[in-house]
């Protein structure tokens, strides 16, 4: 049975929390929706980033979306406790684009990111 629309409209404005904490270069808003035991795997310009919420953290505090910063999100499955969430983000830095998927759980009411993993598109890597 498909969740209702009120749902879809609760996992969104979780993962807003995300793309403001982009978009405005502080992470306060982020860890509204990220727990502290969130996982984070992806390449930023070609090294490896993985393990905890805390590098995506100092990402974004020292480096705010930009002037051009434009994000999507769209909700891709949503189950009764569990959601993936596609993040498409264009011009983070002036520079880079991204693909992030946020893979979340409803716990005691509310939805929460566990995980993200995220994708550089190649044409933005710093050569």
């Amino acid at each position: 049975m498909r969740a209702e629309l009120k749902e879809y409209q609760a996992v969104e404005a979780a993962a807003m929390n995300f793309v403001k904490s982009v978009a405005e270069g502080d992470s306060r808003y982020a860890k509204r929706l990220f727990t502290d035991e969130t996982v984070l795997f992806g390449y930023l310009d070609g090294k490896l980033e993985h393990g905890s919420i805390e590098q995506f953290y100092r990402n974004v505090d020292s480096v705010g979306g930009g002037k051009n910063f434009k994000a999507r999100i769209d909700v891709i499955a949503l189950e009764e406790t569990l959601a993936v969430v596609r993040v498409l983000e264009e011009g983070w830095g002036d520079r880079i684009d991204f693909t992030d998927y946020l893979l979340l759980l409803k716990m005691d009411g509310e939805w929460k990111c566990v995980a993200k993993a995220y994708n550089q598109n190649s044409d933005t890597i710093a050569k």
